[in-house]
């Protein structure tokens, strides 16, 4: 069995030096049936080494309740018969634009800031979780057989803590479920951050997306030791709604790929690959400068992230370029990327057939309707991913006053007596019209992800500083959740007519493929909601843009008729659904030098 060490100077392997040429692949967020493909992509941009993150709000939904932890072994045995080596990253916490940061909402809604500390409330969850998920992956370390070479400890940590005890609490537990290989942390080139989240006896190594000298400079500052790796080189970044679509120029992202490895470090490329955000999962950051404290900037569902292998798994320019750096520090001739995988014979429209309305759906397939004083948060009513609907009565009679939504996470669709009365959203919590008693008010309240960086990570979501009528509070209000996993079955639903004026609500119809493969499903003139093909939620769509599409792996498609359902908030067009065969985005319109 081979051994993987961390040596003075380099990685080595079996005793030999080796340099870790790695690319960033989230097995969550790519469709099991292309797995195969997109790691032979990482084999012919010349990587050695795929790494992944592990989300655990996505494997235990509930405490104790596990949900196919058993995806992570399948990958990482895809992985080994790619012929790549594999680097873990499994948290608790992991960033990743993803919806928490991973954390579970029923842990952040339990524990408020004092999840990712020594408190051994979290630390009893961590433990519970980590014993269902590492021993999968101590089986596949390399010295079994397998392709895990290195293992994280937290993530990041000292962009957000200093909690020594409780980075040392998380070695040992790693360490105590059977893993033998190397550990790391990773957090950005900075003295805080290094000191706030390293740990001694563990490598440290740093996420940048240039200036690969400076940064390797400071690390050695605190580690005049070890192996140089950049362990997130930004190759690309992330979009929010309402916001400009980013890039990377090729030309600039290849230039300081090759200032890392002429530094003789390693590097995980961050990301080699992005996919998708399917089932509602994208996060959100906030705003606001280097303290995070600002306005919500939810993330799209698509994370391609302008990476070197985009969403579809094409190469792009950034692909070519990188493989010719790379192609300097291989071993032999580089392997030529595999077949694209099939596309969409022909565009085709789908028909409707169905519609129930919001109300409906939710006496459906909701929770249990809560009478409360003040209004329940997301995390008391267990919902992670979906809507909640609050109902108050305003007493009368009075006179109109401003109804206000106090600390509204994130926008609410608000009624009175029936008709729809405005939108609001954090920072914009007051109705327009004021509302007099007596009165029925409803909000519909859209989660549009939570924080999955910084100090506002794991707050709560829905109504969380009550209603207010005038300056006077609304008590006795009734509220009811909708999670998005309750819609991966529509069948109980009691669908009818389309209704005439684009109403919100659950619309269910087909699509008839002939030649099915990769896709992009449109929804122009639908305005905020979630689409479905044959049960597999794609994700969020907004008017907003700047994503105008959700992409559809070929693998949820089969020929003949599919089943679409789309879940729309605010206000439909019926007419407007197609599925489009996937062609070449359109030029980018922002082209930062380094996110």
């Amino acid at each position: 069995m081979s051994e993987f060490t961390v040596g003075d100077t380099d990685f080595l392997l079996d005793g030999r030096p080796v340099r870790l040429l790695s690319g960033a692949l989230h097995y969550f967020r790519v469709h099991e049936a292309q797995w195969g493909h997109r790691l032979a992509m990482l084999r012919a941009m010349g990587l050695n080494c795929v790494e992944t993150y592990v989300p655990w709000n996505l494997h235990e939904p509930g405490p104790g309740r596990p949900k196919d932890v058993e995806a992570l072994g399948r990958f990482l045995d895809a992985a080994r018969e790619a012929g790549l080596w594999a680097i873990v990253r499994p948290g608790p916490y992991i960033c990743a634009e993803w919806e928490n940061g991973g954390l579970p909402h029923w842990v952040t809604g339990e524990l408020g800031a004092s999840a990712r500390t020594r408190d051994e409330r979290f630390l009893a969850h961590v433990e519970r979780w980590f014993g269902a998920l590492l021993p999968g992956i101590a089986d596949r370390q390399i010295d079994r057989g397998g392709p895990v070479i290195m293992v994280q400890v937290e993530n990041e940590y000292g962009s957000y803590g200093s909690d020594a005890a409780y980075l040392e609490r998380l070695a040992e537990l790693v360490r105590a479920s059977g893993i033998t290989v190397p550990l790391f942390t990773s957090d950005g080139p900075e003295d805080h951050m290094l000191t706030g989240g390293s740990l001694p006896g563990v490598l440290a190594t740093v996420n940048f997306g240039s200036h690969a000298r400076e940064a390797f400079e400071t690390l050695r500052e605190h580690r005049p030791e070890g192996p140089l790796m950049c362990m997130e080189f930004w190759c690309g970044w992330f979009d929010h709604w309402g916001g400009e679509h980013v890039v990377r120029d090729a030309g600039d992202a290849a230039e300081a790929l090759r200032e890392i490895l002429e530094c003789g470090a390693s590097v995980n490329l961050y990301m080699a690959h992005g996919g998708t955000s399917f089932g509602g999962w994208a996060g959100a950051n906030r705003g606001g400068g280097a303290l995070h404290e600002g306005p919500l900037e939810p993330d799209v569902t698509s994370y391609d992230y302008d990476a070197p292998i985009d969403e579809y798994g094409r190469p792009t320019e950034k692909f070519r370029r990188f493989r010719e750096v790379l192609a300097e520090y291989a071993d032999g001739p580089l392997p030529e990327p595999p077949p694209a995988p099939p596309g969409l014979a022909a565009d085709t429209d789908a028909r409707l057939t169905g519609w129930a309305p919001l109300d409906v759906v939710l006496d459906t397939l909701g929770g249990p309707e809560v009478a409360a004083p003040v209004p329940p948060t997301f995390e008391e009513l267990g919902v992670d991913r979906g809507l909640v609907r609050y109902s108050v009565t305003v007493p009368g009679p009075r006179q109109p006053y401003p109804l206000t939504a106090r600390g509204l996470r994130d926008l609410a669709v608000v009624y009175v007596d029936g008709e729809r009365a405005g939108v609001l959203a954090e920072g914009d919590e007051r109705l327009k019209e004021p509302v007099a008693g007596h009165a029925r008010v409803e909000l519909w309240v859209e989660s549009l992800g939570r924080v999955n960086y910084g100090p506002r990570s794991g707050e709560p979501k829905g109504i969380t500083g009550g209603l207010l009528h005038e300056r006077q509070f609304l008590h006795d209000v009734r509220a009811r959740g909708l999670r998005l996993d309750a819609l991966e079955d529509v069948g109980p639903v009691p669908f009818g007519e389309l209704p005439g004026d684009g109403a919100p609500g659950l619309y269910r119809g087909t699509v008839e493929v002939r030649g099915a493969g990769d896709a992009r499903l449109e929804l122009p003139g639908w305005t905020r909601g979630f689409a479905w093909i044959n049960g597999f939620c794609l994700g969020r769509y907004w008017s907003v843009g700047p994503q105008h599409s959700l992409y559809v792996p070929g693998p949820v498609l089969r020929e003949g008729v599919n089943e679409v359902w789309v879940l729309e908030t605010e206000e439909a067009a019926p007419e407007g659904i197609r599925l489009r065969p996937v062609q070449e985005a359109a030029a980018p319109a922002v082209a930062p030098e380094s996110p």
